[in-house]
């Protein structure tokens, strides 16, 4: 996002927080909000003049908050009504930007009744366990990639997956992931992941090993790369058998590689190396 639109973003998020947090029920507030803000994503998708329109910086700001209002006013209540007034009357770099703020919003919304609820922490394991999942089974995942499918059909059939398995708030961001595809489902549903990670304060470590951690191996890892980064870490586990032992470990851009399977491949390649001498 560019300046401007990232602006725009800070100031109705900062509504938003305030709403939830003043509402009566601030869980429920809080789903509402998230569930009607995607609709009205959805809307501005199916209607590009409407999407111009509220992120036309040659109309004044009541005029944008008037046309927002006409067209979804009644069809949300009135906290969802109140952040969409707010965003209408803030500038955007581009409608584009207007769009995927209101998917932010909308995520962000979900995530504060997650924490009002005490399962920050679970959502983000479920969405990252998702991806693990998603990775795995490689015909579903083909299915939920398939761009001739509607993002209906395709949040119906990872909804028959996953309903019942995960909380609420997950399968409500998980569903508006699948139906509004950026890289693919794998990533998309990972990168949601770090983004409840961030949200706790905390820097992502995707760590694979050859078996299961348990707690408490999880809790000695985290420990020993918060020394090494100086922050607090989250550590985003799955199992790689080809690994053989040991784990690797990656955390932004960087990979640290103690498995197995490694110690292996670096020893053929010095090998190859001094052979060739």
């Amino acid at each position: 996002m560019k300046a401007a639109s990232r602006e725009a973003q800070e100031q109705v998020s900062g509504q938003l927080d305030e709403l939830i947090r003043n509402s009566d029920n601030s869980v429920a507030t809080a789903a509402q909000i998230g569930t009607e803000l995607f609709l009205a994503v959805d809307q501005l998708d199916r209607e590009r003049a409407l999407r111009v329109a509220v992120a036309d910086q040659s109309l004044d700001p009541a005029q944008r908050e008037g046309i927002m209002n006409d067209v979804l006013g009644n069809k949300v209540a009135e906290p969802t009504k109140q952040v969409l007034a707010e965003a209408a009357r803030h500038e955007w770099s581009s409608p584009r930007e207007l769009r995927q703020g209101l998917v932010n919003l909308g995520r962000r919304a979900l995530l504060n009744g997650a924490r009002e609820q005490g399962q920050l922490e679970q959502v983000e394991e479920e969405l990252f366990g998702l991806s693990v999942l998603l990775e795995r089974e490689k015909e579903l995942t083909q299915l939920l990639s398939d761009r001739t499918a509607t993002a209906d059909k395709k949040r119906g059939l990872l909804a028959s997956v996953i309903y019942g398995k995960v909380t609420v708030f997950t399968e409500a961001l998980a569903l508006q992931v699948i139906g509004r595809p950026v890289s693919g489902p794998v990533d998309d549903l990972a990168a949601v992941a770090t983004e409840v990670a961030e949200l706790r304060g905390k820097t992502v470590a995707r760590v694979a090993t050859a078996e299961e951690l348990n707690d408490s191996q999880r809790e000695t890892l985290a420990g020993k790369l918060a020394q090494i980064y100086g922050r607090e870490m989250a550590i985003h586990s799955e199992v790689d058998p080809s690994l053989l032992g040991g784990m690797v470990i990656r955390v932004g851009d960087e990979v640290i590689d103690g498995s197995t399977r490694g110690k292996i491949t670096r020893m053929r390649a010095d090998l190859a190396a001094t052979t060739a001498y």
